[in-house]
């Protein structure tokens, strides 16, 4: 990787954070695949401080969360029966918390869909806030205690819990159940009604598969190890926060939030390699 010349680098980068495959990459650019494997690691791990060290004392008013699933390795029904024990295989969930307002990912973690990685995420996500936040989830059970947990009192939370219907007929395996009706539940505090959605957070997910190539649906382009998929997803929130201009807003995310004063480029993030 230190042979790279910073163009270069710079070049493979904005690939990575524009979707494209490894190996896509390695056809444009004429680095290797392990060159690359090797620069998103870094790149992600340092990413990944840069974000935890600056997504403090947010002012962030209303947050939504989710999961997103995808997987590692091989898909759970695909896991060789020598490997059904090993950490880092199968299914992959990624726990996402995004501010409605200035649309900042505030917090992320890549693990399991239980209680534990649920009690861990949003404890960290209540460690990065400054004040009393209404928060919206999805009626995923496990929430409830975790939220409690991290916040206790403080905080007016809803859960938004999905009706869904059957699936479309003849297309189980390609298209979603549709969702008949929407609940809004209260749970803790006084939640504002009008603001018991989770739009924003659902809309993070598609840019999610949208951006990450391991994340799209239905291919072949999945992560090998778990190292990569948490590089990608780290890198990917630093381009997100930093970077990447959202069209409402017409700033970045993290310049909406008071993080930074400019748009960072992708040669800005490198630089954070030293």
């Amino acid at each position: 990787m230190n042979q790279l010349s910073s163009v270069k680098r710079t070049h493979i980068v904005a690939a990575l954070v524009e979707g494209c495959s490894i190996r896509s990459i390695v056809r444009m650019t004429g680095a290797s695949k392990n060159t690359i494997a090797k620069l998103l690691v870094e790149l992600g791990a340092t990413c990944a401080d840069c974000l935890d060290k600056n997504l403090v004392n947010l002012n962030s008013k209303r947050v939504q969360c989710d999961e997103i699933w995808s997987f590692v390795g091989a898909k759970d029904k695909n896991i060789p029966t020598a490997r059904r024990d090993e950490v880092g295989i199968g299914s992959v969930w990624t726990w996402v918390a995004i501010d409605s307002d200035s649309k900042l990912v505030c917090s992320w973690l890549v693990g399991k869909r239980d209680p534990g990685c649920a009690t861990e995420f949003i404890q960290d996500l209540a460690g990065r806030l400054s004040n009393r936040v209404q928060l919206t989830t999805d009626g995923l059970k496990m929430y409830l205690n975790a939220v409690k947990d991290g916040f206790g009192e403080d905080i007016d939370y809803a859960m938004l819990v999905k009706v869904y219907g059957s699936d479309p007929e003849g297309e189980k395996r390609y298209s979603p159940a549709i969702c008949t009706s929407c609940k809004a539940e209260t749970k803790i505090g006084n939640p504002d009604a009008k603001h018991i959605n989770t739009s924003d957070i659902e809309r993070q997910n598609l840019t999610m598969r949208m951006q990450m190539r391991r994340f799209t649906r239905l291919t072949n382009a999945f992560s090998e190890k778990i190292e990569n998929h948490v590089a990608a997803v780290a890198l990917h929130y630093m381009h997100y926060n930093f970077c990447r201009i959202h069209q409402t807003l017409r700033v970045t995310p993290a310049m909406q939030a008071g993080l930074t004063n400019h748009i960072w480029t992708i040669q800005e993030v490198i630089g954070l390699l030293g």
